[in-house]
């Protein structure tokens, strides 16, 4: 059987694993329009879809970005209108704080001048009421006198002079006698 195949090899006179010049020629020229069709065609629209693809990615990644930006930049602005808004808070509150102190201040001075007013006024009206007293006394107890006098004397004081030098010695004495007595 080796002698048959062998024979057989070499009635044919050509090797089979050596291909036919004309089927390389064939299959090379197949290739080559296979691959101009697509380099031509093909290929462009995978780069347009691809190219498509990567301006979309990336325009999407740039709007991130600006979100992104637009929101950290909103942030800070918050951050910055809440310290202002604190920082007049605070303001706010430390001028009423002063200002309800001016204002206490203030009432306490008006009410110590009120009262300061008051107890004068006080004292001027008790100084007037004891000056009426004292002279409403003197003329009562002038009448007294001279009538006691009169009566103690006999004779009537009819003169004025003489019953308001009376009155005066007899109230100069009382004065003395409270005074020696306050002692």
């Amino acid at each position: 059987m080796k002698q048959l195949i062998i024979s057989a090899a070499s009635e044919a006179g050509s090797n089979p694993l050596v291909p036919n010049i004309w089927e390389m020629f064939v299959v090379l020229v197949g290739f080559a329009v296979l691959l101009y069709i697509v380099t031509k065609y093909v290929v462009p629209m995978f780069e347009k879809n691809f190219a498509e693809r990567a301006e979309a990615i990336e325009g999407g990644i740039a709007k991130a970005e600006k979100a992104q930006a637009e929101a950290t930049a909103a942030l800070e602005e918050y951050k910055q209108q809440l310290t202002d808004a604190r920082t007049e808070a605070n303001r706010i509150r430390e001028e009423a704080r002063a200002e309800g102190a001016q204002i206490l201040a203030d009432l306490k001075e008006k009410a110590a001048a009120e009262s300061a007013r008051i107890t004068a006024q006080a004292h001027a009206q008790i100084e007037s009421e004891r000056q009426a007293a004292v002279v409403s006394l003197r003329a009562e107890v002038g009448t007294l006198a001279t009538t006691l006098a009169s009566r103690i004397v006999g004779e009537a004081l009819t003169d004025d002079a003489r019953s308001a030098r009376v009155v005066d010695r007899f109230l100069a004495d009382l004065e003395n006698q409270s005074a020696g007595a306050a002692k």
